[in-house]
């Protein structure tokens, strides 16, 4: 049996739930399993017929979805990131949900150099078996890049000088290998920040988006769910903070409208592909209990037409 000292609370773990609106013989996808939370409630709610697909690039998450496996034959992990929805059949999932968050064991272990809360190796990786480490990625990044990373990633307004002393520190002592050195040097480059926010937070915010392309990796997942998905078939995305919330309301809203082409103005516009259906926030005794789910947004959409 996996061991793990780190407690995952899973975010809207009812409501993401029932706003897949499970058939209990259908098939639904967890694109992001982490530890699992959401996909054994799924799992309750199908019968014997149903079925449950699982993808995850954590290593250590796929080690407790395989225990899950090997006791459920309904349920199927898949190593890899969720952008490969692309490789289930068209129109063969009656609901897809996304759940963005880094899960608590990842930002909990400092081995996985997720925090600047504990230190540990300047890693950041979802996938451990495979690229660039964020530690390796700064000793060849230029400060352009790099400021351009935080910025982008981060909204970090202080990204020039968090690059400049990234710089800096490299040419005066070297690479930077863990985690509390780059939130030492981030400290001493933004010189304020929100009440009860660490000044590294969007640092190592934008670094681990960017190691692991995950606002593309978002995108290509939402296209692919437009496949995946049958008519009537919901999605529904959690996310953790602007950026992806962004991305995911605009992809949504951009599918829900019908598009009139203006070189055929009279001409019927197409059918349109998603219809929206609310945005969820958790609950104050949720953000209480859990405070991690504060930043939280769920947003749900319904597929409305044939796959094509």
């Amino acid at each position: 049996m996996v061991q793990n000292a780190w407690i995952h609370q899973t975010v809207l773990l009812n409501e993401a739930v029932d706003a897949l609106a499970v058939r209990p013989e259908g098939h639904y996808v967890d694109a992001t399993f982490g530890r699992g939370g959401h996909s054994r409630l799924i799992l309750q709610r199908l019968s014997a017929q149903g079925r449950l697909t699982a993808f995850d690039k954590d290593p250590q998450a796929v080690a407790v979805a395989q225990e899950l496996a090997a006791r459920d034959g309904r349920f199927f992990i898949r190593h890899e990131g969720f952008r490969l929805l692309s490789g289930l059949a068209p129109a063969s999932a009656d609901g897809v949900l996304m759940d963005l968050g880094v899960s608590s064991p990842q930002i909990d272990d400092p081995a996985r150099g997720f925090s600047f809360r504990n230190d540990g190796p300047l890693d950041m990786r979802m996938d451990t078996t495979r690229g660039q480490s964020v530690a390796q990625w700064l000793e060849t990044a230029d400060v352009s890049t790099l400021s351009e990373v935080i910025r982008e990633y981060g909204e970090e307004r202080f990204a020039q000088s968090v690059a400049k002393a990234i710089d800096r520190r490299r040419q005066e002592r070297g690479p930077i290998r863990t985690t509390g050195e780059l939130a030492e040097v981030v400290a001493g480059a933004v010189k304020t920040r929100e009440p009860g926010k660490d000044p590294a937070t969007r640092t190592f915010q934008a670094l681990r988006i960017f190691i692991n392309a995950e606002l593309e990796e978002l995108q290509q997942a939402l296209t692919a769910s437009l496949q995946v998905l049958r008519p009537g078939g919901r999605l529904v995305v959690i996310s953790f903070h602007s950026l992806e919330d962004r991305m995911v309301k605009q992809f949504m809203a951009g599918h829900s409208r019908a598009v009139v082409d203006r070189r055929a103005p009279f001409a019927e516009p197409p059918p349109t592909r998603l219809a929206e259906v609310h945005r969820i926030m958790p609950s104050a005794a949720e953000v209480q209990a859990n405070p991690r789910a504060r930043s939280a947004v769920m947003r749900v959409a319904t597929r409305t037409e044939v796959a094509a």
